[in-house]
């Protein structure tokens, strides 16, 4: 009985995460840039405030197996549901110098095929707070009938902003107000959103000639300081008058030089001149100074409106037009009445016929016209009329009437257009009326264009018989990827999908570039119908694998379908949801990471019987390669691998290959960084050594004098205050990482720096804070380490203080605390004195329990564990089907 239990235990398979690993996706967006205002949780804050001009960082993190593709979409605001792309499909979105154009709703959509997708979004809101522009209009208005007149200025204030601005006015350097001086009146006209503030002096006195200042302010919100404009109103001051030195139609003829004079004849202060060209920019080589404008050898684009405008804030700006023509033609075309399309498809002798010539020109309106008939000049009489501007016609077009067609109209007319007396090409078009020849019934004649003109009328076309479409075949599929185990049959099909004629008329097989029949080691039938071509492969093995196309016509065209025909395991499916899968020891320098991976069908082709794995460290040449030997491995089954002995910080290079019977399958890679896990006290042992640019989750805070800074023996800057810091961190190893305060100048006494942990939710009663710290230096200020309570608002209290020089040496220390609810800690260094004061902190670690009575050695090492053996799944029910054997044996 014994020996039958034993038996049974031994055929108990291994619990593993089979199906269960395969999850949907799931996302949660966080940002990484440079928020200015955030609330105070800000890892799931869903609006995301910013600066323009600052740099955008959105990061999608994700969940589910396998990997989810992420796509970054873009509302412009709550006004628009239409998406705007954006050039991210990264889990990352990162906007360098972002615009106020760029603010709006940001969708994160993650999906792997698994469930439905999972979207996020978050409210980027971008701040900005521009120039002001201060204006001036003056009113003039009888009261009492003629007894005085009335002068009544106002001054208005207009600025773009994010959030709105706050107005303030000022006369000289005494703010305004309607309560403090009834001559004055401040408000906000209707429809500016609050974009625009106006500052009414009622019946101007004397005292109201002065310089006012408006001064607009965001609240320093984001940091972006006030911003003022200052304006000085005098007796004299006075609206902008232009005059121009030539006629506002100016016609010149191309390659002359072109001089335009604005004239300045009024306005205080000085007014600033402008010209500007509609539509587009200056011409090149136009040079403006001051308000002469010079086009040197002017050509027939340069034509358009010219702009002088002079701006001085007072009233509306003064602008003059000059419209600029450059004499030029082009486009001469023709037309012949009767039209021959609708109304017959000859001309008849005796009909009356009018040839009609246009020519697109500038100035339009003096184009002269010169008709010719075989090279002469075209004599007017009864039946030969010209006329000009035919109201049925396009605008300055010349027309010559035939009336009574005769044999002795025949012949080649020429209509030529020209400028009489400027340097421009004359253009012409002519039309050759002839005889008509072969097979026209009566005695009619034909037009016929030059091949030299355009024309705008119509040409008779014979009519065509409508035939049938035809086109080449479509066919599916276009390439697929067929995987089979060895010595399975194989069914290749090639679908006609559309076509014209809709039917297959040949279809012919390719192995490898070769025409099939295949070679005798490959059984293989080939069939056709109308629709389809199929190609049966009875085994796959090693030397039918390959490229076969099958070429498909319709007696019109071809198409192929491509298969890859191979019995290759597909690639490994990376698992990016491990719970901290880098472990590591700073005193060691080496950390290990938990590869783990599932295999993607896994029963399409031959069981999977290891694995290579190969390492290589980014920025070298030298790789690692280990064979992982695996049992039989199934779909969604959860495979493990540690790597150890990889060097903190550095990044590396995973390939994984799977190999089974026939071979090396399909190979997945991906890059593992060094990372560490955001402190959370729910973890055993969890140190922050700083190595992550992320440094475990701590924040800045933005309400202190200036940052704590993370660096190494390898960035800190050469010209270093002597005799103050660490030359290294806790490791002694020049890459480690530490975070510091520099107290050289521009700092003062006093000034604070704070480092501020991620949210902990209190689960225990007591709490453990161990860190180590260096504080060497004749100007060493404080350390303190402060518990933020989020109860009820935000109370910080001290928790452990440490002033003075203590030695250029590290330290460590523990600190107990008692937190009531949840909590963050903080790290506040306090400068000194002088600049030989720089504090510095390594290895946080935060455990729940009460602290060790004894110091730990700063310099102990600890050795780190090495590889572990792969681990498909874990004995979970080894335990509980036990306990059933042992009681059916009783």
């Amino acid at each position: 009985m014994e020996v039958t239990c034993l038996l049974l235990l031994a055929l108990i398979p291994f619990h593993c995460r089979g199906q269960g690993v395969y999850a949907p996706a799931q996302a949660q967006i966080v940002h990484a840039g440079q928020a200015c205002v955030v609330k105070e949780d800000n890892v799931s804050e869903r609006v995301y405030t910013i600066r323009e001009g600052d740099t955008l960082v959105l990061q999608c993190l994700l969940t589910g197996h396998p990997r989810p593709q992420v796509r970054w979409t873009k509302t412009a605001g709550s006004a628009s549901d239409k998406f705007q792309e954006t050039s991210v499909f990264n889990e990352t979105l990162r906007i360098e110098r972002i615009a106020r154009t760029q603010g709006g709703r940001y969708y994160c959509k993650a999906e792997n095929g698994v469930g439905v997708p999972a979207i996020k979004s978050i409210r980027v809101d971008v701040q900005y707070l521009d120039e002001p522009v201060l204006t001036v209009h003056q009113t003039v208005s009888d009261v009492r009938g003629n007894f005085y007149q009335e002068k009544t200025v106002f001054l208005r204030c207009t600025v773009n902003s994010n959030p709105p601005a706050r107005f303030i006015w000022k006369r000289g350097s005494d703010t305004l107000s309607h309560s403090q001086d009834n001559g004055v009146d401040i408000y906000e006209p209707l429809y500016t959103q609050g974009e625009t503030k106006v500052l009414k002096l009622k019946n101007l006195r004397p005292q109201d000639y002065a310089s006012y200042t408006c001064q607009v302010s965001v609240r320093n919100v984001c940091g972006i300081p006030d911003k003022a404009i200052t304006f000085r109103l005098t007796n004299t001051t006075a609206p902008p008058a232009l005059k121009l030195s030539v006629n506002e139609t100016l016609v010149v003829n191309p390659g002359e030089n072109v001089t335009v004079q604005c004239l300045l004849m009024g306005g205080d202060p000085l007014p600033q001149l402008q010209w500007s060209h509609g539509p587009g920019p200056l011409p090149l080589g136009a040079l403006a100074q001051g308000g002469i404008l010079s086009i040197p050898s002017v050509q027939a684009r340069d034509s358009g409106y010219y702009n002088c405008t002079a701006t001085n804030n007072v009233g509306n700006p003064a602008k003059k037009t000059v419209n600029l023509l450059v004499r030029s033609m082009k486009n001469a075309t023709f037309q012949i009445t009767p039209d021959m399309i609708k109304e017959s498809e000859n001309i008849q002798l005796g009909q009356d016929l009018k040839l009609s010539c246009h020519v697109d020109a500038v100035p339009q309106e003096k184009v002269t016209y010169q008709w010719f008939k075989n090279g002469k000049p075209a004599r007017m009489s009864k039946r030969l009329l010209v006329t000009r501007n035919d109201p049925e016609l396009p605008a300055v077009t010349s027309s010559l009437e035939l009336i009574d067609l005769h044999f002795s109209d025949y012949g080649t007319y020429l209509c030529m257009a020209s400028f009489p007396g400027a340097p421009v090409p004359d253009l012409s078009v002519e039309v050759n009326i002839s005889s008509e020849t072969g097979g026209q019934r009566g005695g009619g004649v034909k037009a016929l264009e030059s091949p030299r003109v355009g024309r705008w009328g119509h040409f008779f076309k014979p009519h065509t018989p409508v035939e049938p479409v035809i086109f080449p075949p479509e066919v599916e599929p276009s390439s697929q990827d067929v995987r089979q185990a060895l010595g399975r049959p194989v069914l290749l099909r090639c679908t006609l999908l559309r076509g014209s004629p809709q039917r297959i008329a040949s279809a012919v097989w390719r192995f490898k570039g070769q025409l099939l029949p295949l070679p005798p080691i490959v059984a293989a039938a080939a069939t056709e119908t109308s629709d389809h071509a199929e190609l049966r492969l009875d085994a796959v093995t090693r030397d039918s694998s390959g490229s076969y196309e099958c070429s498909v016509s319709n007696d019109v065209g071809s198409a192929t379908c491509l298969f890859h025909v191979s019995a290759k395991a597909y690639s490994p499916e990376f698992y990016f949801d491990t719970p901290n899968p880098t472990r590591s020891h700073k005193l060691s320098k080496n950390y290990s990471y938990v590869l783990q991976w599932t295999q993607r069908e896994p029963d399409a082709v031959d069981p999977v019987l290891s694995y290579r794995l190969s390492v290589r460290q980014l920025n070298q040449h030298n790789t690692v390669v280990k064979a992982i030997p695996v049992r039989r491995v199934e779909k969604g089954q959860l495979l493990e691998y540690v790597l150890a002995d990889l060097r903190v910080p550095h990044s590396y290079e995973i390939r994984l290959t799977p190999y089974t019977t026939f071979g090396a399958g399909d190979m997945a890679s991906r890059i593992i960084h060094y990372t560490e896990p955001i402190n959370s006290p729910n973890l055993s042992d969890n140190t922050c050594h700083f190595e992550d640019e992320k440094i475990c989750g701590y924040t800045q805070d933005l309400t202190d004098n200036f940052d704590w800074t993370r660096q190494n023996a390898l960035t800190q800057n050469p010209k270093r205050s002597p005799n103050t810091g660490p030359p290294t961190d806790i490791s002694g190893t020049p890459e480690g990482y530490y975070m510091f305060i520099e107290t050289s100048r521009p700092r003062e006494l006093g000034d604070r720096a704070r480092l501020v942990s991620p949210l902990y939710n209190a689960s225990a009663k007591f709490y453990c804070v161990s860190f180590f710290y260096h504080m060497y230096g004749k100007h060493i200020g404080s350390l303190n380490l402060l518990v933020r309570s989020r109860n009820k608002g935000a109370l910080d209290t001290h928790a452990w203080s440490l002033s003075g020089n203590k030695g250029n040496v590290w330290q460590q220390a523990h600190v107990p605390i008692n937190p009531s609810g949840p909590f963050q800690i903080i790290f506040e260094g306090v400068r000194g004195s002088g600049y030989l004061g720089d504090i510095a902190i390594d290895d946080v670690t935060l455990k729940k329990g009460e602290c060790p009575r004894k110091q730990m050695d700063p310099n102990k090492v600890v050795v780190m564990p090495g590889s572990r053996a792969p681990r498909q799944c874990s004995p979970q029910l080894w335990g509980p089907m036990a306990i059933f054997l042992l009681a059916m044996q009783r």
